[in-house]
């Protein structure tokens, strides 16, 4: 069990709560079981006693005689079970039950209404006994008068009962734990929504807690949505500020390489080299910052997510076979029909063009673009029939700035830039061997019902 679950000391805390309340219930009904049944018996000998008192009187000496004695017959029968006596200071009388013993004293306490005691009695038994005082004549002189009767019988059956009440109350006291358990599960639901759309919204930034939960949590849902639109309104602040700083770069580099160029003019031509080199760099540190800003915005964007995977393949392959590598390239587009990806067109485009414009780099005669939907996801799969990758140098490849190959152009910022693109669109790229021969890059979305339909091939 978790102690730090709200479920679990919910239903810890209730069922002690309840266990707690059956005890107390369980005690009182024993109790009020044990008084009912010592009144019904007092009532019981009290109603003997009816027969015994109206005979009662004193003789000469003072002794108590009584002319009429109660019929039942364990009164008649030695330890019978039921006795009685009538005693004053100057001798007593008892029922045959009693035999040669006699019921103690029922002390200073006694007056002229019955009252209830319990007292160790003969032949060993525990003995329920009412008393009172009567005046049976003129002298007012008093007769003490007891009825008892043994406390075996009351004693195995509050044991019975005490035992059946136990028994019923743990079978109640499962049956209410288990209600609070189906009643703090009802309860601890919203959370649970809670929890889901949290995740949704880490998993997208752009995505805010529904409205629809009970009144009692609406501050915090409110307080949540509040505090993720403070964050994505910095965010953005920060991201415009980085593509301000990009742009406001452009024009001094613009300058700079102006002056390079007057530089050549002049004969300097290491100077302008070297400056041409400086300035390259930095325009390629611009370009992956306004990238890294365009990831940002796909990541945090509220847009609708839906591109055409062939619309976006067939408008890049048209530009790059127009380019000089492109142009002596075969291309194989193989994508299934209205297949869409769950990302923005312009978000599919930066991919898909850095990544096939790699492609016709390195390509020796052939690239292939396949785009397919298997649940639970959408792909997209570029191979090339070039040199390929060694599996060894793909971590190499997606550092920034890093370049596999030196002779061609770039500064190494191309597939970093995508697979940052790829994961700001909740996406997974990795690369392979080609059946070409060559690169395989393989892309793949999670499917998303509301997002992506099912294509129709």
């Amino acid at each position: 069990m978790n102690a730090r679950s709200f479920h679990a000391r919910l239903i810890v805390g209730a069922a002690l709560a309840i266990l707690l309340a059956l005890a107390v219930a369980g005690s009182g009904l024993v109790w009020l079981f044990q008084r009912h049944v010592e009144h019904r018996e007092a009532l019981s000998m009290e109603a003997k006693a009816k027969e015994l008192l109206p005979g009662l009187r004193l003789d000469a000496a003072g002794r108590p005689v009584a002319d009429t004695k109660p019929s039942d017959g364990r009164f008649w029968r030695p330890a019978g079970s039921l006795y009685w006596q009538a005693s004053t200071t100057t001798g007593s009388i008892y029922s045959r039950s009693l035999w040669d013993q006699t019921l103690g004293s029922p002390g200073e306490n006694t007056g002229e209404t019955w009252t209830l005691r319990r007292a160790d009695g003969p032949f060993g038994h525990r003995l329920v006994i009412i008393s009172r005082l009567i005046r049976p004549d003129a002298s007012r002189r008093p007769i003490t008068v007891q009825f008892a009767t043994d406390d075996d019988a009351l004693v195995q059956s509050f044991q019975e009962f005490r035992l059946e009440t136990t028994l019923a109350l743990c079978l109640l006291w499962v049956v209410l734990v288990l209600a609070a358990t189906l009643q703090v599960r009802l309860g601890l639901r919203p959370f649970g929504r809670v929890s889901a759309e949290l995740d949704r919204l880490r998993r997208n930034p752009a995505e805010r807690l529904s409205s629809d939960h009970p009144h009692e949590i609406a501050p915090l849902v409110e307080a949540i949505n509040a505090l993720a639109d403070a964050r994505a309104s910095d965010l953005e602040r920060a991201r415009r500020r980085a593509a301000d700083l990009a742009h406001s770069l452009k024009t001094p580099l613009a300058a700079l390489a102006a002056q390079s160029q007057g530089a050549r003019a002049e004969g300097a031509t290491r100077s302008a080299d070297a400056l041409d080199h400086t300035i390259a760099v930095a325009q390629a540190a611009l370009e992956a910052e306004l990238a890294r800003a365009r990831s940002a915005i796909a990541r945090e964007s509220r847009a609708p997510r839906e591109a055409d995977v062939a619309a976006s393949v067939e408008r890049i392959v048209s530009v790059i076979e127009r380019t000089g590598a492109g142009s002596m390239l075969v291309f194989d587009i193989d994508v299934e029909a209205r297949l869409r990806a769950p990302l923005a067109s312009s978000d599919l485009s930066e991919i898909l063009g850095a990544l096939i414009e790699n492609a016709a780099r390195f390509a020796r005669r052939r690239i292939a673009v396949r785009a397919f939907y298997r649940a639970p996801s959408v792909s997209i799969r570029i191979s090339d029939d070039g040199p390929g990758m060694q599996s060894g140098r793909v971590s190499e490849a997606l550092v920034r700035g890093a370049r596999l190959d030196e002779t061609g152009p770039g500064h190494g910022f191309g597939l970093s830039i995508v697979v940052d693109l790829v994961s700001a669109t909740g996406g997974t790229m990795t690369f392979g061997e080609a059946g070409l021969g060559g690169l395989l890059v393989a892309i793949d979305w999670p499917f998303d019902p509301h997002a992506v339909p099912e294509p129709v091939a």
